[in-house]
């Protein structure tokens, strides 16, 4: 198998661990994937303390975040699934249901994407 050279890598860049192995980690624009303005206002809102739409998406998909290499607060909101039907329930009874399914369709558009990024 031939060696791909770090400079043919836009953003690339060579880092050495610990154990001396070589891993190549690569510099993207998360602003750019779908969803991501609810999945970085979500992160902000974790590192804040606040529970919100966005913190409480970010919560649920915080384990496939993570699995991507996206950083996610180690403290995520217990319960987000529920909750955050709670919370739409609260505002819009009768479009909760919709609502909630169309912003879980936007996190999991934002993690396939990452995962294609990554």
């Amino acid at each position: 198998m031939e060696k791909m050279r770090i400079e043919s890598l836009p953003g690339a860049e060579l880092v050495q661990q610990a154990n001396g192995r070589a891993t190549i980690h690569h510099q993207m624009k998360f602003e750019s994937l779908p969803g991501a303005e609810l999945v970085q206002q979500g992160v902000q809102d974790l590192d804040h303390g606040i529970e919100s739409i966005p913190s409480l998406l970010v919560s649920i998909g915080a384990p496939r975040l993570r699995r991507s290499g996206f950083p996610v607060p180690e403290t995520v909101i217990r319960s987000p699934e529920q909750r955050l039907y709670q919370l739409l329930s609260r505002s819009d009874p009768d479009g909760a249901h919709s609502r909630y399914n169309a912003l879980l369709r936007r996190l999991v558009s934002f993690e396939r994407a990452l995962e294609c990024a990554t």
